[in-house]
């Protein structure tokens, strides 16, 4: 589905001035990109671009990984496919950004 100018412009809004709001976006993205179904890969890896359009840029996550932003933008895509080097050097970028740290919690599988 399309998002619409005003939902964006709406999103945005948001992210810059909500800061649980903000988090919660970046933690949504990672867990559907980590979570082995590659359809919610897909969303989360656009969850992630959304959140780098609503905060640095990708103009400057550019600057700061040494990439050419346009690739950047491209491996945030749904039909991306970042490398496990561009990824983590990008989630990086986006922890040091944010202030926080990414973890992971063991959990057993659900029966």
């Amino acid at each position: 589905m399309t998002l619409t100018r005003d939902f964006r412009e709406t999103i945005l809004a948001r992210v810059q001035r909500d800061k649980a709001f903000r988090r919660e976006m970046l933690k949504t993205g990672i867990e559907l990109l980590l979570s082995g179904d590659p359809a919610e890969a897909a969303v989360g890896r656009e969850q992630l671009r959304d959140y780098v359009n609503a905060t640095l840029g990708f103009q400057e996550l550019g600057r700061l990984l040494g990439k050419n932003p346009k690739s950047l933008m491209q491996m945030l895509s749904a039909p991306g496919n970042p490398t496990s080097t561009n990824l983590a050097a990008v989630l990086q970028q986006l922890q040091a950004h944010e202030g926080v740290e990414i973890g992971i919690t063991l959990r057993r599988p659900k029966s």
